[in-house]
């Protein structure tokens, strides 16, 4: 099975319509050291290869993410393509606010450290992971248009910005794609940025597109969570709203029904359905899951049910604090 091929941006950028999003390898949700191995990555990567899943999406802050897929790309490098991202210098932690960095001698200096790690001597798209808050986002991108003059970097892409952000942006260099979270239970990128990148040809990359696992349908309970997983921390997975988004699920479940789908199927294919430049690159370390969401794009879903789906409510927060410039970024007047 291959699935279908997609462009992301004006560039010729083209990759399957569902792409493999490597954050699990840095084990946020209390996977275990066996399941976020070497072999797993290279499992993983050999089977993403085989179905078409071409754009394989990691970042220098997922710790030991950029590394095992470098290992497993060995022999297979140029049936991929390789996004990474630089900027977050340290998330969002007890110890503070996020630190984000977004100078030009930084990006240089992250993109050596990334191409060493994946073992290659480019990188097809590299994100500005989330915008500095205290550096003109033309400064960084011009840091990025001299990497992609010297064949470092193929494609320019923005994780998180602001809509005027993404405009001034792309006006130094094409920006191929955009990344945000957006699901069926997060939306607010339609309400500025879906659009503005519909106006400039912009890609979309939407990260957790299954709703941190929820759109799966296989979490049924907190309890499903394990211990030291982070979504515990998470408003949408407290116990006050964690019934009433279960709810939501149902809908899901019942669509997926009515077409023999998993429901994680359902959730990809409301996100396919709303533009065709729309790649969403959900994780998993599971050769079986991988191989699901690959088939979403073989469900098509009815006006009527991308209506009900766009309907469903969600109850709590992305985060319980995101900091500075966490989401919809914005950056200072160019000096």
């Amino acid at each position: 099975m291959t699935i279908p091929q997609r462009s992301l941006g004006s560039g010729g950028l083209t990759v399957g319509a569902i792409g493999y999003g490597a954050m699990s390898f840095a084990r946020p949700y209390g996977q275990t050291a066996e399941q976020a191995s070497d072999d797993s990555a290279d499992a993983l990567i050999g089977r993403a290869v085989e179905l078409g899943v071409t754009l394989i999406d990691t970042a220098d802050v997922y710790t030991g993410s950029e590394e095992a897929i470098g290992k497993a790309l060995r022999g297979r490098r140029d049936k991929v393509v390789v996004a990474t991202k630089f900027g977050i210098v340290r998330g969002l932690s007890p110890e503070g606010p996020p630190v984000i960095n977004g100078r030009p001698e930084y990006v240089r200096e992250r993109i050596e450290r990334s191409l060493t790690l994946l073992g290659t001597d480019h990188v097809d798209l590299y994100y500005q992971h989330r915008i500095d808050p205290d550096v003109p986002v033309e400064e960084t991108v011009g840091a990025l248009a001299e990497l992609v003059k010297e064949g470092k970097v193929l494609h320019v892409g923005l994780s998180e910005a602001a809509p005027d952000t993404i405009r001034r942006a792309h006006a130094v260099h094409p920006v191929a794609a955009v990344q945000t979270e957006w699901s069926v239970w997060e939306r607010e990128i339609e309400r500025e940025v879906f659009p503005l990148c519909r106006e400039l040809g912009i890609g979309i990359v939407p990260y957790s597109p299954l709703g941190r696992g929820m759109l799966t349908g296989r979490i049924t309970s907190r309890d499903d969570l394990p211990e030291g997983d982070y979504r515990r921390k998470m408003p949408r997975f407290s116990q006050e709203a964690f019934d009433a988004n279960l709810a939501a699920v149902e809908t899901v479940r019942d669509i997926a029904k009515s077409h023999g789908a998993a429901v994680g199927q359902v959730a990809l294919a409301w996100l396919l359905a709303k533009a065709p430049d729309v790649v969403p690159i959900p994780g998993t370390l599971h050769v079986s899951r991988l191989e699901e969401n690959s088939g979403a794009g073989k469900v098509t879903l009815t006006a009527e049910e991308v209506a009900r789906l766009d309907a469903l409510p969600v109850v709590g927060a992305r985060e319980t604090e995101s900091g500075r410039n966490w989401f919809n970024g914005v950056t200072p007047p160019r000096r």
